[in-house]
C-alpha cells in the first residue's frame, strides 16, 4: 500500500525560497575590515542569488549539472553562490585554498569546472593556476583585489557585480531530482589522488535539519552565528544552508580570521553561537587574556575538525562561552556526533564535563558500528575499540571518479554492505557516545586540516641526501597534532634540518602549513614483517624520549 502524501523533493530551492521569504529580515553580515560590515537581508541575498543565476546561464552558459567552483573566503557573495549554483541544476565546486596549488590544479581538472567564482584578494593563489586548468573558461571576480594579476590569461575575466547588475531578481527554479548532485568537496591525507565526496540536494537538505534540531545546534532567528568555518570545509558544517532554514543570522568574517579582528566581531557584533576549529578558539583565547573585550553574547561555540583540549573547553566556560564537541568529516557532511550530556547528568559536574569530551552522540540518522581487526562487530561498552564505520542518507556511499559511466570511484574506505570506514578507532557508550582513541591511518589531523604523512614521505626521499624518510603524527599542544619527520640520510651524506625543510616547500612540493617543526635522524625506519614501515613504534620510541628530537 502506497502512502498519500505527496512527494515533494527535497531541494535547496526551497531552502533558498523558505529563507527568503519568511526569514526575509535576517541578515548575512561580512566583515570588512574598515568602517561597518556590510548588511544583505535573507530577501536581497535571495534577489541577488537569482541575478547570478541568470548570468550564469546567459551570459556564461552554464548548462545542466556543469560544475561551478568558488575559491573563496566566508562572505554574502559566497553564500550567494551556495544557493545558485545547485538550485539552476548546476554543482557547487568549493574549492580548499590551503591545498597545495598542484592538487588544487588537479581538482579542477578533476572534476571540470568550467566557471570558477573567485575573490579578488586570492587571485595570487589562482592566478599562477590558470594555466594548468584545462577545463576553465571564465573567472567571476568578487570584492577588492589586483585585476591586473589576470592579464593576458587565457580565460574570460568578469566583474560579480557587472554580471549580475540588471538581472532579473526571480528564477524559475527548475524541479530537480532530490537525489542529483548539488555540491562536491575533494578530501585530501591519505595515500594518493584527492577524493571528490559529491552531496546531494537531499543529503543537504536532511543533514541541514538535523543541524537545526536541539540536540543538535539548535539555533533559531534570535541567534547571530559568528561562521569562522570555512565554507570550503565541508560547506561550512551546513550552516548556511541550515539557517535559511532557521532564519539564524550570519555573521561572516571573510578574510579576516586572526585572533584580534574576531575579537572586535565578537565585541561588536554581539554574535550569540561561532563554529570553529581548535586552533582558532586557542588564538582568540590568548588574545582575550592580552586584551580582554566584551564577549559575553557568545554563549555557544561549536568545535569540531580535531579533539579540543580539556584545559581549552575548561577556559572559554569560564568566560561565559559553552563549548560543544562535535565530530564529522568531509564524507559525512560534516555532521556524525554532537556532544550534548544526557538530560539526566548534573551540570557543571565531572561527569558532565567527561560526556563534553567525547566526540558527542549519533543523532537518529547515523548507524555506526565499530569493527575489530579480524572483521568482527564490536560492543558498545565504552571499553572495545574498533573502526568507526557509519551509514545514513548524509554519508557518502562512493567518490567521484571523474567522468566515467558510473561517476563513481571504487575504493576500500567502503565495505561490502556499504557503510563507510571512517579511518578512526574508537569506543562507543552504551548510550551512544563516541570517543576516538587513535586512527587506522596514518594521516595527520592538524588543526582541523589532514597532512598525509606519505606524502610528506615521498618528498623527503626525494631529497639526493634521503635514503629513507617516515613522518608520524605526535602531539602539539597549539595544533592538536603536528608531522615529526625521521629521516636516514644516505651514507657520507650530511645535510641539516633547515635544508630538508626549505626542500619540501621549494616549488610547492608541500604547503607551509604542512611543513614539519620537529625533526630527528635515525639509522632505519623500523619495518613490520612485511616490509611496511611500522610507524607505531616510532610513535612509541617519541613518547618513551627515546628519540633526538629537533624542532625548528
Amino acid at each position: 500500500m502506497l502512502s498519500t502524501m505527496q512527494d515533494v523533493p527535497l531541494l535547496i530551492s526551497r531552502i533558498l525560497a523558505h529563507g527568503q521569504v519568511i526569514h526575509g529580515t535576517s541578515q548575512v553580515i561580512t566583515w570588512t575590515g574598515e568602517g561597518e560590515p556590510d548588511r544583505r537581508s535573507y530577501a536581497e541575498i535571495g534577489a541577488r542569488t537569482a541575478q547570478l543565476a541568470h548570468a550564469l546561464r546567459e551570459d556564461l552558459g552554464v548548462e545542466g549539472d556543469e560544475r561551478v567552483a568558488t575559491l573563496m573566503w566566508n562572505n554574502a557573495e559566497h553564500v550567494e553562490a551556495y544557493f545558485a549554483i545547485p538550485s539552476m541544476g548546476a554543482v557547487l565546486h568549493t574549492l580548499n585554498l590551503r591545498l597545495p596549488p598542484e592538487q588544487l590544479a588537479w581538482i579542477v581538472n578533476h572534476a571540470a569546472d568550467r566557471v570558477i567564482i573567485a575573490n579578488g584578494s586570492l587571485l595570487p593563489l589562482l592566478a599562477p593556476l590558470l594555466p594548468h586548468l584545462k577545463p576553465v573558461e571564465h573567472v567571476v571576480v568578487s570584492g577588492p583585489g589586483d585585476r591586473s594579476l589576470l592579464a593576458g590569461a587565457s580565460v574570460q575575466v568578469h566583474e560579480y557585480e557587472d554580471l549580475i547588475a540588471g538581472k532579473p531578481t526571480t528564477y524559475d527554479w527548475p524541479e530537480l531530482d532530490e537525489r542529483s548532485a548539488a555540491a562536491m568537496c575533494y578530501t585530501s591525507g591519505t595515500t594518493g589522488d584527492p577524493k571528490g565526496v559529491v552531496y546531494s540536494h537531499r543529503s543537504i537538505y536532511l543533514h541541514s535539519m538535523q543541524v537545526n534540531m536541539a540536540q543538535s545546534m539548535g539555533l533559531t532567528d534570535a541567534d547571530l552565528s559568528l561562521v569562522v568555518v570555512p565554507q570550503f570545509h565541508v560547506n561550512a558544517w551546513g550552516l548556511p544552508h541550515a539557517t535559511f532554514m532557521t532564519g539564524v543570522n550570519m555573521l561572516m568574517p571573510d578574510r579576516f580570521l586572526q585572533p584580534a579582528p574576531l575579537a572586535e566581531m565578537i565585541e561588536t557584533q554581539k554574535p550569540t553561537h561561532a563554529a570553529a576549529v581548535p586552533t582558532i578558539w586557542q588564538g582568540l583565547l590568548a588574545e582575550l587574556h592580552a586584551r580582554p573585550r566584551e564577549v559575553s553574547s557568545l554563549t555557544q561555540v561549536t568545535i569540531g575538525g580535531s579533539a579540543c583540549p580539556p584545559a581549552l573547553m575548561e577556559a572559554f566556560d569560564k568566560l561565559g562561552m559553552r563549548v560543544c564537541h562535535a565530530w564529522g568529516m568531509t564524507e559525512t557532511s560534516p555532521l556524525g556526533t554532537i556532544a550534548r550530556p544526557p538530560a539526566h547528568v548534573e551540570a557543571d559536574s565531572e561527569e558532565e564535563l567527561a560526556y563534553r569530551l567525547t566526540q558527542g552522540r549519533f543523532p537518529a540518522s547515523v548507524e555506526a558500528r565499530l569493527t575489530g581487526p579480524g572483521g568482527e562487530r564490536l560492543p558498545w561498552d565504552g571499553e572495545s575499540a574498533g573502526e568507526l564505520e557509519v551509514r545514513g542518507p548524509w554519508i557518502a556511499g562512493a567518490y567521484y571518479g571523474g567522468q566515467g559511466a558510473e561517476h563513481l570511484r571504487p575504493d576500500d574506505k567502503f565495505s561490502e554492505d556499504g557503510w563507510l570506514k571512517t579511518g578512526d578507532v574508537g569506543t562507543i557508550s552504551p548510550d551512544g557516545f563516541l570517543t576516538l582513541t587513535d586512527r587506522a591511518k596514518d594521516v595527520i589531523k592538524s588543526g582541523g586540516e589532514w597532512i598525509s604523512s606519505v606524502d610528506l614521505e615521498n618528498a623527503l626521499m626525494a631529497h639526493p641526501d634521503v635514503a629513507e624518510a617516515a613522518v608520524v603524527a605526535v602531539p602539539d599542544e597549539k595544533w592538536g597534532e603536528r608531522p615529526l619527520a625521521t629521516v636516514v640520510l644516505k651514507e657520507g651524506a650530511s645535510t641539516d634540518f633547515a635544508a630538508l625543510r626549505s626542500f619540501l616547500a621549494e616549488e610547492g612540493r608541500i604547503a607551509k602549513w604542512q611543513l614539519p617543526e620537529r625533526w630527528t635522524i635515525i639509522e632505519s625506519v623500523p619495518k613490520t614483517s612485511v616490509g611496511k614501515f611500522d610507524k607505531k613504534v616510532l610513535r612509541r620510541q617519541y613518547a618513551d624520549g627515546q628519540l633526538d628530537v629537533t624542532q625548528i
